[in-house]
């Protein structure tokens, strides 16, 4: 339905109403099922995998494998993963809240200074509200420029790239299609680095506090997008370099590691899982935290896989203290940096 919709000055009669011209900012995440049954679970990680960013095999091959042999048994292991960290107050995932959450916050932001001007919705490159229904909205609603905004620090051609081809692919399929920019990944801003700092120094106040080792785990990729030229891994590297200068923490106090392998061809490594193992067994580490520092929100790697599954590794080889450190999620600090992003991107439109 469109706002305050209205014929145009000197226009026919018969001309059709047009909602007044806005601003949209629309900000993207990954993606979550709409329920953690099977269907839904089906549904969601047919999408996911079936996207040539995230898995680049031939279709005719890898096809009939995802919808047989993967969809029959995947499924019913990622719904326990989900159920075990569901928000059931509002039957969805933490991700989908928390990205909400952060629309939520930057539109009470833009509203207190633009009124109804400038239109701010959160949309998913997986699952609902997808990119599609979004974008025709903020369209209808005479967002006649859009700000697009991946939620991703660092670029990636699995999670950027693919979030742009969604963007694109929706605009492409609007008959008056809106002028477009897309926000650049942020992983070196200094106000960016300093807000990780700062949820660092929040869960370690004091240096008695810190743990023997900082583990910056990323989501992982295949290394073979590393050698055909991903910026990922290096943006990765520096963004845990440029953490721990400012933290001012020894270089062997921090490292960086990969979660979330999938399949059998080599990973960008270490992988997290098999890292925290070797800290306790062969270092004899036995209190590590661990932060996501390629995660804007909490999400299903984050609140199942590092803080169980990684957790369990740890203590499992004898490690005996874990912190998990949350990610920025909607937190002021972070809120104030992604305005401020948005704000130098919407140069010449506000």
């Amino acid at each position: 339905m469109m706002l305050d919709a209205t014929r145009p000055t000197h226009a026919p009669a018969d001309h059709p109403a047009l909602p007044r011209s806005r601003v949209g900012i629309l900000v993207a995440n990954l993606g979550t099922p709409d329920g953690t049954d099977y269907r839904s679970m089906r549904r969601y990680l047919s999408e996911f995998l079936s996207d040539r960013r995230v898995v680049d095999a031939n279709p005719l091959i890898w096809q009939p494998i995802l919808q047989g042999i993967i969809l029959s048994t995947r499924p019913q292991k990622s719904g326990a993963a989900y159920r075990s960290i569901w928000n059931e107050e509002l039957n969805e995932s933490p991700l989908r809240t928390i990205t909400r959450q952060q629309a939520d916050a930057l539109r009470a932001r833009f509203a207190a200074e633009y009124g109804d001007g400038v239109q701010v919705e959160f949309c998913m490159r997986y699952g609902n509200p997808s990119t599609k229904s979004v974008v025709q909205r903020m369209v209808e609603n005479g967002c006649r420029k859009i700000l697009f905004f991946p939620l991703y620090p660092h670029y990636a051609g699995a999670t950027s790239a693919t979030a742009n081809d969604a963007f694109f692919k929706a605009l492409g399929q609007e008959k008056w299609q809106p002028t477009a920019r897309v926000v650049d990944p942020y992983f070196d801003r200094p106000d960016y680095i300093e807000a990780l700092a700062n949820s660092i120094r929040r869960a370690h106040p004091t240096p008695e506090s810190r743990p023997e080792v900082l583990v910056c785990s990323y989501h992982g990729l295949p290394k073979r997008y590393l050698l055909e030229g991903d910026p990922y891994h290096c943006q990765c590297q520096k963004t845990t370099r440029l953490l721990r200068e400012a933290l001012g923490w020894e270089e062997t106090r921090v490292v960086n590691t990969f979660q979330s392998v999938f399949g059998r061809e080599e990973w960008l490594k270490p992988y997290t899982v098999e890292e925290v193992a070797r800290l306790a067994k062969e270092e004899g580490v036995r209190n590590i935290s661990v932060c996501a520092p390629a995660f804007s929100s909490d999400c299903i790697e984050t609140l199942e896989e590092i803080n169980e599954e990684i957790r369990e590794s740890f203590e499992h080889a004898g490690g005996e203290t874990f912190t998990y450190i949350p990610c920025l999620n909607d937190h002021p600090e972070h809120i104030d940096m992604l305005e401020r992003v948005i704000r130098e991107n919407l140069s010449g439109w506000i």
